[in-house]
């Protein structure tokens, strides 16, 4: 869709000034265009191009002489390009970005990495390849200084759980309000099927169940006080 305020004259103009000469087997296209009129706004032309997943803006961008600082470029939201096609679920867009060498591991505004971000939305295929391109599992993250794995374990995302698991993500890290991934499965989850899988997950991966909350409560003494049977069965094994 063409961006409402630009004339064609206008999105090559802009264009031009965004990617300046080029040699004529690299010209860009109508797409390109475009996407160098969605970068007048707060986001770069890779940000733009990173979330629509448009594989040869990418590579023509990726290309120029100052790919090396248009990769590293943030936005509003303090977002890389990375981010954003981790938002968008743009897995091909990831895969070039990180042939690029993207910073894997950057931290937006909110110090959520791409592993979070993917952990967070239940996207157990964008976190596979992130975590196959060389992503860590092991950052702290977010304001509460968590973890990814904290993160899922907390919504109940225990495919995402098993992954961060195997990926080595530390199992006993405890954040800011003092919780681990185990207690926060209890406290902000809701008893159901999917905290049940994600405790269980944690406790055959050997999470430290007694570990205690800032007042003194393991998870297990948590999930009776919720009357949350099957997780107080899973903890008390």
């Amino acid at each position: 869709m063409r961006h409402p305020n630009l004339t064609d004259r206008a999105l090559l103009a802009a264009l031009a000034a965004l990617l300046g000469a080029m040699p004529a087997a690299a010209q860009v296209g109508p797409a390109e265009a475009e996407i160098a009129a969605y970068a007048r706004s707060a986001e770069t032309a890779l940000h733009a191009a990173a979330q629509r997943g448009d594989l040869p803006a990418l590579r023509a961008l990726l290309a120029r002489p100052d790919a090396a600082v248009r990769i590293k470029a943030r936005d509003g939201h303090g977002r890389t390009a990375l981010h954003v096609a981790t938002f968008a679920r743009q897995r091909e867009a990831i895969r070039l970005l990180a042939g690029a060498g993207t910073d894997l591991g950057a931290l937006e505004n909110d110090r959520y990495d791409a592993v979070t971000i993917a952990a967070v939305a239940d996207d157990e295929t964008t976190l596979r390849v992130l975590l196959e391109l060389g992503a860590s599992a092991k950052l702290v993250t977010s304001r509460y200084d968590g973890t990814a794995l904290i993160a899922a374990a907390h919504l109940g995302h225990d495919g995402v759980v098993r992954q961060l698991i195997a990926a080595g993500a530390p199992l006993d890290h405890v954040n800011n309000l003092h919780w681990t991934a185990l207690i926060e499965a209890v406290v902000l989850g809701d008893g159901g099927p999917r905290h049940q899988a994600t405790v269980r997950a944690l406790v055959e991966a050997g999470a430290d169940r007694s570990l205690k909350d800032r007042h003194g409560r393991t998870a297990l003494e948590l999930a009776r006080e919720r009357g949350y049977a099957e997780l107080v069965r899973l903890l008390g094994a």
